[in-house]
């Protein structure tokens, strides 16, 4: 008889294989697998009191992860949402077991059958144009520094792109001139081509001037010549919009991080009156339903779309006179 592969030869393939090279996964949704499956690993260990390396496949059945997703939001404080994304993880780890393991199949398709939990879904956080432009318009342009700052909050900007397609940009995905334009990959190693504004085009091409950069150079780096990390970039976002904030305090109750310009791009675009699934192209989502999120979000379209049913209804007369007050009215209320 064959000999039945060990969980951790499981493990070891599907990290190894399965993420990286057939479902062609980030670097940072592998580590977010990696964190999910550690601690269900070692909260199975913990409840049978036993070693982690002497885990079994049998020993991590439905019921242990249902009580390890009720551990982590009962005693982890973990919310709904985070639950949902580490089961999104044993799932998939879950699913290679099936494609690999047909042995304990109905093991492995009664923790798929395992539910989401409902969770609230908050809106979107994304920032007006005009305060958009505050905070590009902040970084000093007469410093090297400031000129990089300044290219790199219009690039995130003007595509939408994520962190991790912004540090990763190099001179050779540019064509900084007419027609100007950028190849982005997201994740998965899709890739999309975006047009750049003129404005983001010139940026980047006096920054190249200044860095002296070959094409096969990442674009935006440290006072050290490596690449930007992505908490370089959050870094970097969060000093100007402090300084926007002067300006304009509002901003200042706004937690502003680099996902909120893509947010800021996505709503831009809608308020523009661009289609939404040109949206969904635009910012390399695999759903539309992804994209319809910031249709919820955006209050300003929610009150043109009432207007205007209010006027295509009839509902408000021709003639109608506002309503004003009676003295005896005003009166009263003062007397309060």
């Amino acid at each position: 008889m064959s000999r039945v592969p060990s969980l951790f030869a499981y493990v070891q393939s599907y990290f190894t294989q399965y993420l990286p090279k057939q479902r062609g996964a980030s670097v940072h949704t592998i580590r977010a697998y990696r964190d999910a499956l550690t601690m269900l690993f070692k909260f199975v260990a913990e409840q049978r009191g036993q070693g982690i390396a002497s885990l079994q496949i049998g020993d991590i059945d439905a019921d242990a992860v249902t009580r390890f997703l009720d551990h982590i939001e009962a005693q982890r404080s973990n919310s709904a949402a985070t639950r949902n994304c580490r089961r999104a993880a044993i799932r998939s780890f879950f699913k290679h077991l099936l494609r690999n393991d047909l042995a304990h199949s109905q093991q492995f398709v009664r923790v798929l059958a395992i539910p989401a939990k409902k969770a609230r879904q908050r809106p979107a956080t994304y920032l007006e144009v005009e305060d958009a432009r505050l905070i590009i318009g902040m970084p000093d342009q007469r410093t090297f520094d400031g000129w990089r700052d300044r290219a790199l909050l219009l690039f995130l900007y003007n595509c939408g792109a994520r962190v991790s397609e912004a540090t990763g940009l190099r001179w050779d995905d540019l064509q900084l001139a007419a027609p100007r334009q950028v190849r982005l990959r997201g994740k998965g190693r899709k890739e999309r081509l975006l047009p750049l504004w003129t404005e983001t085009a010139n940026a980047l091409h006096r920054l190249r001037g200044m860095s002296d950069a070959a094409s096969g150079q990442c674009v935006f780096l440290n006072r050290h010549g490596q690449p930007l990390t992505r908490d370089g970039v959050a870094y970097i976002l969060s000093k100007h919009a402090a300084a926007a904030a002067r300006d304009n305090p509002v901003l200042r109750r706004k937690r502003i991080t680099p996902h909120v310009l893509r947010h800021s791009c996505a709503v831009a675009l809608l308020q523009s009156g661009t289609d939404v699934t040109v949206i969904r192209d635009y910012l390399g989502h695999t759903s539309v339903a992804t994209t319809g999120r910031y249709i919820t979000t955006n209050l300003q379209m929610k009150q043109e779309a009432m207007e205007a049913f209010w006027k295509k209804a009839g509902i408000e007369p021709a003639n109608a006179k506002a309503w004003k007050p009676k003295a005896n009215l005003l009166a009263f209320l003062q007397s309060l």
